[in-house]
């Protein structure tokens, strides 16, 4: 007789799920892990072709060695939505990125938006230095006689003509020689990929005991703010796109219709100025962004359910 199959019941479901939720995190770095790895062994199986020659190994390898780093870094900042909800408007408004004069909360904003944007960086010169190829044609196509003279030491003359052709193994020194530099380029550039991943990784421990001991809140209480947060944009996306749709309907309808639109209720202009500023966390308030600061705040003049979209704009255009 054959046992039944087990169906996972709901519960189990919502528990994985739950976990694969709390471990986001942990589980984004290990994908941007992998796709950096993966897009470093494209890069040199396929595209990568040292030319071996003094005038262009330096600056070759050291393009395929930054590059990639420098797109990388310029993607984490395009896709930072902290980085562009402080920095939308401020060319008009400069005070938006100081309010009341305090500069010191947006400058650890961006620090903190840098060094997010860091990690995928310093990820592919770690992976790209422990593989060691790309160091390999840029440091052969040094002309410094001090790098010359540290890589050639105890050997002939003709090491120091045909360093540059190393890496392509197509120099004319002898075999033993040829691996003998290959082998101390590797190791150099295996060194510096462990220097920048221990410095990366102490750095990092660092930086999180040092923002915990400063932390206003206890473990708990931000932990809940974290979660608070989370389900807080994910709210917000959903409502942006429910009220949006009716906004739209309410449009659409007025014009096809040809007739006054219908009462709308929508936050005004200074709403969003407000709910978009940088938030400061005040053990007197209680609150956890600046969206439940400014609900909680009394400035409900009026009852926007009897005013009109346009009307609510004329009203603060007077």
């Amino acid at each position: 007789m054959f046992r039944p199959a087990i169906k996972p019941t709901m519960d189990s479901i919502s528990s994985v799920m739950s976990f694969f939720a709390s471990q986001k995190l942990t589980i984004g770095y290990a994908s941007m892990a992998i796709a950096t790895i993966g897009g470093e062994r494209i890069f040199t199986l396929f595209s990568f072709q040292c030319p071996c020659n003094s005038q262009q190994n330096f600056a070759y390898g050291l393009t395929y060695l930054l590059g990639p780093a420098v797109v990388l870094l310029t993607i984490g900042l395009v896709v930072s939505t902290p980085l562009w909800r402080l920095y939308t408007g401020c060319c008009l408004n400069p005070l938006k990125l100081c309010p009341r004069g305090n500069c010191v909360n947006c400058f650890c904003r961006l620090f903190q938006v840098l060094v997010k944007a860091l990690v995928a960086p310093i990820m592919w010169l770690s992976v790209a230095l422990l593989n060691g190829t790309f160091y390999e044609c840029a440091v052969s196509g040094i002309n410094s006689k001090e790098i010359v003279d540290l890589f050639c030491k105890n050997m002939t003359s003709t090491c120091q003509q045909e360093l540059a052709r190393v890496p392509c193994q197509a120099s004319n020194l002898p075999a033993g020689q040829t691996a003998e530099l290959l082998l101390m380029l590797r190791a150099q550039s295996q060194i510096l990929g462990w220097s920048l991943i221990i410095t990366a990784s102490l750095v990092g421990l660092i930086g999180t005991c040092y923002r915990n001991c400063r932390s206003q809140v206890s473990f708990m209480q931000l932990t809940f703010w974290k979660i608070y947060m989370n389900k807080e944009r994910e709210k917000f996306d959903s409502y942006a796109e429910e009220y949006a749709t009716k906004l739209a309907d309410r449009n659409l309808k007025s014009f096809f219709e040809n007739r006054e639109p219908e009462p709308f209720t929508f936050p005004n202009h200074k709403a969003w100025e407000e709910i978009s500023s940088v938030y400061v966390y005040k053990n007197s308030q209680q609150c956890y962004s600046t969206l439940q600061r400014y609900v909680e705040e009394p400035r409900w003049d009026y009852n926007p359910e009897k005013v009109p979209l346009d009307r609510e704009h004329s009203m603060e255009a007077s």
